[in-house]
């Protein structure tokens, strides 16, 4: 697909030579979809393309008329938009004036290196670097990401993995944003990468012993679902490689890693309710994986390898989760042993494993915390912060014997700092916090937790934070930003974009609603499948709550999610259009039941049990109550800003133009409807340091127009 960006730059210059200033109106052409007896038409089913359409040398008619809409949407988007270039460009200017140029992470120890990686000035890409024993030792440049960019509107580097021998390295990149990853090898002596590569990969790369197998994982090129580990020799072509496991459940992701402790090269595969393992002796290349204990249903665990144990995060009898552990020779399910119980109100979340020590990341309250145990002492503690709502989560830990941890730790208000925690001598170190340039002062702004009580008596934990000389008394303008499924709790956490709107003004919410995990596991229970309802109801309650306690008013509230928080978005407005001055869906799930009734749609299959298999009635109906694309009519909307990514490998790009398309054969009053399309990027948006910050910029500027904010 190298030369498809060329040729949709083509096309969208020949669409682009006239700016149309009224609102683009798709074509409608009637598509009958009957499930069960029950009859849909769908209007804009035909701007579903395949990739081989996409990837065509010459684009057919029906390739043309998708990317000339895509092009009438994004011209007037900029049309509409145009007033407040000068603000894009100063919110750009000082989202990134923000970030320090020329930085470096916090270099962390393995296998006798010390690795690291830093940013040189004016460039978007990261320098991989390591230096041997010792922080003084001279630096070793071992991946400039800046020259694998050149040539690419967009590249992202997912993974690297030296070998045991520190002589090689594995590395795999993505070019297209599709999420397909090439995976190469260099020899970190001579500087070479060899002529061989591995194509169409998830990325992920597991080193045997002998420092020259590798087992990685492909993934199907219609599904885009993982389904095969295989083991490759470096000095061959990857031809010869040779399947060791393949996943026969369309339902499960696969992949391949090697265990901490070096021991294990483990295959994982998981579904939203199964986890299961195969392991193999790292030493033992060509011998054949065993299942650590057979596949059962409504079985989520993890495994981390210890001394001559393996440690089990288990959800078995366990809603939130028990910690057991078993014999490296007697790993079925049968010979498990319990060292820490189920708790009701705790729930853990990780576990990481050190010689002497065992570190948990536990919710607690809702908070994410760092539980620490000594093997030795027994002692037993939790790592305090002074913070009343914040984050901290396990970081890199390479070295197994060590009694140090790295750990991340942030917060609204407080920038991302990185720690090493004595564990023997309960002594936390700050190593570095990220720099936020331009005068930022934490003691300025202010974050807390309030609850507030859903329609149904639920608890919704709710994090806000404001700057505090700009907080009134009245109501103001305030972002309320929600997600609500597959568990992902969204946490508190530092983010230097949103410094912007608190600096206008602006209060800054996260809804921690149902379908998250932020009260264990019954909190995801009761916000997926026949539940679902609750997550957009605790959504709304929360907006209410702002209103009826004057932080905000109907004319000054506005909301945002993404992805599975873009379906969010869309049920909430048309179920309370309102008491929304605006919204934000960003690469929105929304067209529900149509995509979760055809399996060769990227990643289906996977995600029955969130949503409901829709081909049986009962789901049918519910998912069909709530689908955004299914429920909207004719009424006001509040003011909306959509965006897609032509390359989207979660959300096919298709889902947001369908709907924007439908949502203006709706559309009453004078609300804007806007829609941008990203040609060269997919899910998570364009790559680049820098170059990201241009769509944040963009819809930052749609939010304080409609605020009437315009510097």
């Amino acid at each position: 697909m190298a030369m498809l960006k060329w040729i949709l730059l083509g096309v969208m210059f020949m669409s682009s030579c006239s700016i149309n200033t009224k609102p683009p109106i798709a074509d409608k052409k009637p598509h009958e979809i009957v499930t069960d007896g029950h009859s849909r038409i769908d209007n804009y089913y035909w701007m579903r393309l395949t990739d081989q359409q996409k990837s065509a040398k010459n684009f057919d008619k029906q390739t043309k008329q998708v990317v000339k809409y895509i092009n009438d949407e994004n011209d007037f988007t900029d049309w509409n938009l145009a007033k407040t270039k000068p603000l894009q460009e100063k919110l750009f200017n000082e989202i990134t004036n923000r970030i320090k140029k020329e930085d470096r992470s916090v270099p962390y120890l393995k296998n006798s290196y010390y690795y690291y990686y830093r940013y040189e000035k004016n460039k978007e890409y990261a320098i991989h670097c390591r230096k041997k024993n010792n922080l003084d030792s001279k630096e070793e440049i071992i991946l400039d990401e800046n020259n694998l960019a050149k040539g690419h509107d967009y590249f992202e580097l997912e993974g690297k993995y030296v070998s045991p021998d520190n002589n090689w390295l594995a590395f795999s990149v993505d070019t297209l944003s599709r999420r397909f990853y090439t995976i190469y090898i260099k020899n970190l002596i001579t500087g070479d990468i060899l002529n061989h590569s591995i194509p169409n990969t998830e990325g992920d790369v597991a080193w045997a012993n002998d420092n020259e197998t590798i087992f990685y994982t492909t993934k199907n090129k219609t599904t885009l679902l993982s389904e095969k580990i295989y083991r490759h020799n470096i000095y061959t072509e990857s031809k010869e490689d040779v399947v060791v496991y393949q996943e026969a459940d369309n339902e499960f992701y696969i992949g391949v890693y090697r265990s901490k402790s070096g021991k294990y090269i483990i295959i994982w595969n998981s579904s939203t309710l199964v986890s299961d393992y195969h392991i193999l002796r790292s030493d033992d290349p060509e011998g054949e994986f065993i299942n650590f204990t057979p596949r059962r249903n409504d079985h989520e665990y993890s495994i981390e390898h210890h001394n001559e144990n393996f440690y089990i995060m288990t959800n078995w009898e366990a809603q939130n989760n028990r910690l057991m552990i078993t014999s490296e020779s007697a790993t079925n399910i049968s010979n498990w042993k319990e060292i820490i119980p189920h708790r009701n109100k705790i729930h853990l979340m990780d576990v990481d494993a050190f010689k002497n020590h065992i570190v948990l990341n536990e919710r607690v309250d809702g908070i994410s915390k760092l539980r620490v145990i000594n093997h030795k002492t027994k002692s037993d503690r939790y790592i305090e912060f002074d913070e009343e709502v914040y984050t901290s989560y396990i970081s890199t830990n390479e070295e197994y014997n060590s009694n140090t941890l790295r750990f991340i730790f942030n917060s609204l208000v407080i920038p991302k700092s990185t720690y090493d925690y004595n564990m023997d001598f309960n002594i936390k170190t700050l190593l570095k916090k990220q720099d936020v340039l331009g005068g930022y002062n934490s003691k300025d702004y202010s974050s807390k937790r309030i609850n507030v009580l859903a329609r149904d008596g639920s608890t919704i934990p709710v994090s806000i934070v404001y700057k505090k000389s700009l907080r009134k008394d009245s109501p103001q303008n305030l972002l309320l930003y929600g997600y609500g499924s597959y568990g992902n709790t969204e946490d508190p956490y530092f983010s230097n974009v949103i410094i912007s709107l608190l600096d206008r003004g602006f209060i800054y919410a996260i809804a921690h609603i149902r379908g998250s995990q932020i009260n264990g596991r019954q909190t995801y229970e009761d916000g997926k499948l026949f539940n679902k309802i609750n997550t957009f109801n605790d959504f709304i309650d929360v907006g209410k709550y702002f209103i009826k306690n004057k932080y905000t008013s109907s004319e000054h509230l506005y909301c945002s999610g993404g992805s599975a928080g873009g379906l969010l978005i869309g049920a909430v407005i048309n179920m309370e259009p309102d008491i929304w001055k605006g919204a934000i869906a960003r690469v929105p799930f929304v067209d529900v039941v149509t995509t979760m009734l055809d399996p060769s749609i990227p990643l289906t299959s996977n995600e029955w049990d969130e949503w409901g298999d829709p081909r049986e009635k009962k789901y049918y109906e519910y998912m069909l109550s709530y689908s955004p694309y299914d429920q909207i009519k004719n009424r006001e909307y509040p003011n909306l800003f959509v965006t897609a990514g032509f390359f989207d490998s979660q959300v096919q790009y298709w889902e947001p133009l369908k709907w924007v398309a439908k949502l203006r054969d709706n559309w009453e009053g004078e609300n804007k409807l806007l829609l941008h399309t990203n040609m060269d990027a997919g899910h998570g948006g364009d790559s680049g340091r820098f170059k990201r910050y241009k769509e944040y910029a963009l819809q930052y500027a749609f939010l304080l127009n409609l605020a009437g904010i315009d510097r």
